[in-house]
């Protein structure tokens, strides 16, 4: 099933050659897994949100493989989980692209649209992607509350929002005010890893969600 973004003109090509090494690793997963998505994620949500949650970049066995963000991999469970908890999604989220799920006042963007190597981007990869964000934070004009999802995509949010990262430190449900006035919320990312580990647990992680709609009133 071929996903639709809310934001089609904010997409990178199918085959973007933006990163050598992700247009390599891209090449070798179609050569793998031919029947996964294996390209740039587009986002997923609302267009006309007032809350923005700002990724780090699609998991192997979740977006990469699906074709939406956070959609097959234990990271979506939590966040689809906690978006549903909030009135923030409708339908039933099944890991799959046809499950019916549909975002409500909120949207997924991230910093990085393409599979990098043990999920991590390195910073030119994160840079060469950024215009995309740039571009997708323009087409959201009711979006006035970020949430940045791990260190990686705090910094690339705070850029691209015209924040200062001297001045806006990472650190869970730590609160940023924007130049023009718009917030960012961060929160640790809701990884297998992170949730194992114990460094972020649901309730902490449904702190962030409950502040975003504190704020957007």
């Amino acid at each position: 099933m071929l996903m639709e973004s809310p934001l089609p003109t904010t997409e990178p090509p199918h085959d973007c050659p933006r990163c050598e090494r992700l247009v390599a690793y891209r090449h070798a997963c179609r050569a793998e897994f031919p029947d996964w998505w294996n390209a740039p994620v587009p986002a997923f949500g609302d267009p006309e949100a007032r809350i923005a949650i700002v990724g780090l970049a699609p998991g192997k066995h979740g977006a990469n493989r699906t074709g939406r963000p956070f959609t097959g991999d234990y990271a979506g469970d939590l966040l689809f989980a906690t978006l549903s908890k909030y009135g923030l999604s409708s339908g039933s989220y099944d890991a799959r692209v046809d499950d019916g799920l549909a975002l409500r006042d909120i949207i997924i963007v991230n910093s990085v649209k393409c599979l990098p190597p043990q999920n991590k981007p390195t910073p030119e990869e994160v840079r060469n992607c950024r215009p995309f964000l740039n571009d997708a934070v323009k087409a959201l004009p009711n979006a006035r509350i970020f949430i940045a999802l791990g260190q990686i995509a705090h910094q690339s949010a705070v850029k691209v929002l015209g924040g200062r990262l001297p001045k806006c430190r990472f650190a869970h449900l730590a609160e940023h005010r924007m130049p023009d006035g718009r917030m960012l919320i961060d929160s640790y990312h809701c990884s297998r890893y992170n949730t194992n580990t114990g460094r972020l647990t649901a309730p902490m992680f449904e702190a962030v969600f409950a502040r975003a709609l504190e704020l957007v009133g």
